[in-house]
Order: C-alpha cells, then structure tokens, then sequence
C-alpha cells in the first residue's frame, strides 16, 4: 500500500507535515480514512508540552469522522459510510473494563495521545471503536467524542432537574459540559476569565454568563443567594482554578473535575468536610455518552453549525494550530477537513 501523509508533533513546539508507511491493519481491525478532525485542547496541550501522558513524536487526533475503506467480516461495518469513533481502547479484561467502566480501564490507549491519531491520510481502527451515526454529517461526527467528555461528566455529577450547576472554563469541554446540564434540567451558568468568551458561549447555549470579577466567590455567591452551587464542573485546565473551584460549591455539593493537570491539587479538609462536598473525576466517556450526544444531535438540540468556527487542512494545521493554542479570539471548535 502507498505511503501516507501525517501531521506529526515531533516535539513541543514542531509540527512537521510528514510522509509515513500507510498502516499494517491487524486482525479485528478496520482501516479508515480520516475526513474531519477535530482539534482538542488535549492536541494544544500535546503541542504546548503540558499534556502528562505522552510521548513523541505523536500523530494527533482523537476527534475524528472517518469513511470505512475495509472492514472485518462479520463486523457489520459498511464500506463507504462515515462513522464517528470512540477513540478510547480499553483492554475489555482489567477491573475496570469488568465493571462497564472502559473509559478509565488501566490499561487504556487513547488515540492521538498513547498511540498515533487521526491527523494522516490513513488509520486503523478496532472495529468496535467505530459508532454508527446515521444521519450525521462528517462534521456532526467529528464533535461526538468532545461532547461525550462533557455528557459524561455532567452523568458523573449525577445532574438532575433543580440542580443549579455552575461550568468554570467555557473551552468546547465546558460547552459539552454546560450544554448536558442543561439538557438534564439543572439551571445553568458558565464562568470563564474571558468574559466575551464566556458571553458568546452562554448566548449559545442559552444559559447564564458570569463575568470576570476580582471577588468571584462574593460574585458566585451573590448569583445564588448564598447558597453556592449543587454541582460544580472545571474544564480549565489549570489547576489553581481547580483548587478556587471548591469555593463554589454549595453545602452538600458536588465537585467535578474534568481537566487533567500535571500538578497537584490541594483544598482546605475543614471546608470540605463542613459542607460534607462529594468530589468526582470525570475520565474521557463510556458508549452510554457517546450515544446519548448522538441522539442529542439528531434531535437537533447541538448547534454544531455553531461551534465549529475555525477550519483547516492538514497542511494548513502546521501553520494554523500553533496559533489557535495562543489566539482563542471567536474560536470554538477548529477542524481539519482532509481531501
């Protein structure tokens, strides 16, 4: 088979658009091709060097649509159509994986970061990591997998009608995440240091926006009477806002980590035992997510029209993206749409 053309993070800071052997496809596998790739803050934090769980060079790209070229028999597949992909390989044998929970599974490889990704002409992919979505787009099924982050996390919160639940950090992880909550009933509100960000994406979703202020706790406090927030969710990715964040919460609360940081996080135990707070995880998404965001789209309650606001080729990417990692002005979502 042909060679291939990939974009490869050869360290942090280099992206190089290389020529690369086209994919062995073992057995179980199918081999796809790439047509949307979404680009994630884990890929700006690959490129940036913040990401804990890697290794270069890397091939990135864990948003993806792609069409099935070949499939294995009895897989069911069907060549020609675009599917979205559970970019999550789970062993199916470790404790986790026993008890549904293949997201967080110890030995787990998620796409484009412990092993190469979606930016390249041609990929392998388990069989079972491709999810039918019938009557999605290509760019409908490029933004499945960030979504589900954020449905799965508002699933962790156990969100539920009368919930007031507060998202810190308004990046696509935080839309997903505030979008979920509001479909579960909770009433919402999004916080970002950015507050033009943080008001485009409330005028999105429809939610509430709270705008940068030098006393956020006194700020959050005065929006719910004193109260705090049933439930608190950060997608920042910083990890002195994750430790602010258990101010937000309310008495009897829950506090939602969904960023992953290198650092460590610390809180005040006496606060933390005083409002008796529930402090959850949130690791990427189960099939149950993924599902649930594609109902979600096909009832057509995802602007994804939207949120994708900034596109690119793979060519272009090695240009584009190290600037979208500094420059968020207008962006959303970026993909990169490969011919």
């Amino acid at each position: 088979m042909k060679n291939i053309e990939a974009l490869v993070c050869i360290e942090p800071g280099t992206l190089k658009l290389k020529t690369i052997a086209a994919p062995i496809v073992p057995h179980g596998f199918a081999l796809v091709r790439p047509i949307r790739v979404g680009i994630c803050g884990t890929d700006y934090h690959i490129f940036e060097g913040k990401h804990p769980f890697l290794q270069y060079p890397r091939i990135m790209g864990h948003e993806l649509a792609v069409e099935v070229l070949e499939a294995p028999e009895g897989s069911g597949l069907q060549l020609g159509q675009v599917y979205a992909v559970n970019p999550y390989l789970s062993c199916g044998e470790c404790v986790t994986c026993r008890a549904g929970k293949t997201n967080c599974c110890v030995k787990i490889s998620v796409l484009g970061v412990h092993q190469d990704g979606g930016m390249a002409g041609l990929m392998a992919i388990p069989a079972k990591n491709l999810i039918k979505a019938d009557g999605l787009t290509a760019d409908e099924c490029a933004t499945v997998e960030f979504l589900a982050i954020g449905a799965h996390a508002v699933r962790r919160g156990g969100v539920r009608p009368g919930d007031r639940a507060l998202i810190v950090g308004t990046g696509p992880i935080g839309l997903g995440a505030a979008l979920f909550a509001k479909l579960s009933g909770a009433e919402v509100a999004i916080y970002d240091r950015d507050s033009e960000r943080s008001k485009a994406t409330a005028a999105l979703l429809g939610v509430s926006a709270i705008g940068a202020t030098e006393d956020v706790v006194s700020t959050l406090n005065s929006v719910t009477g004193g109260d705090g927030f049933s439930v608190v969710f950060d997608a920042t990715g910083n990890s002195k806002a994750m430790e602010k964040g258990f101010d937000y919460v309310g008495a009897g609360g829950r506090y939602v980590l969904v960023s992953v940081v290198k650092d460590p996080v610390t809180f005040m135990d006496p606060d933390f035992h005083r409002k008796e707070m529930t402090l959850f995880g949130s690791r990427n998404a189960t099939s149950e997510d993924f599902e649930r965001v594609i109902a979600a789209i096909r009832a057509r309650q995802v602007p994804v029209d939207r949120i994708i606001t900034h596109r690119t080729s793979l060519n272009g990417a090695v240009s584009d993206l190290p600037v979208w990692a500094q420059q968020k002005m207008g962006l959303i979502k970026a993909v990169i749409e490969i011919d």
